[in-house]
């Protein structure tokens, strides 16, 4: 394993706590895709090395800790890791704002999916909240990107990379 994964997987598990943290009832429904977030800026930030394997692996823990049909998540990751490394040097460039509207896409289109599998399986959710945890991720994509980019800086800067 390369030096990068010093910061990678130590931020992955923290997205994956932040997924398994109890909320409030009222809270639940906005809880952002923590997993999908951090996945999405390593994806961008470190493709060579951030791939369409770590986002299954993930995935695939995120379907064993929340219970959900084994996969289902993991296809997700996989879907928008994926769509992330075909356009990762054209996010790049867009303004924190632009890169927000591309993540609540990339969100959107991975609840999507999860959706669409809980539909099949007949576990279809209430969908009158569902998609809320994607604008919330949206709003706070700008503050995540600048703690992930400062931290992944920081280990550069300290040659851990």
């Amino acid at each position: 394993m390369g030096k990068c994964y010093r910061v990678v997987l130590p931020t992955l598990i923290l997205a994956l706590m932040l997924e398994m943290m109890p909320l409030p009832d009222w809270a639940g429904p906005f809880r952002p895709n923590w997993m999908a977030l951090v996945m999405i800026y390593w994806a961008m930030a470190l493709p060579e090395h951030v791939g369409v394997t770590l986002a299954w692996i993930f995935g695939l823990l995120l379907d064993v800790t929340q219970g959900a049909i084994l996969g289902q998540h993991a296809i997700g990751m996989v879907l928008i890791v994926y769509l992330v490394h075909m356009q990762y040097q054209r996010i790049r460039v867009f303004s924190l704002v632009q890169q927000a509207m591309v993540v609540f896409f990339l969100l959107i289109i991975k609840q999507l999916l999860v959706l669409w599998v809980s539909g099949i399986m007949g576990r279809a959710p209430d969908l009158g909240q569902y998609f809320f945890p994607s604008l919330v991720g949206a709003m706070i994509w700008p503050w995540l990107f600048v703690i992930l980019r400062d931290l992944r800086r920081r280990f550069a800067r300290n040659r851990t990379f």
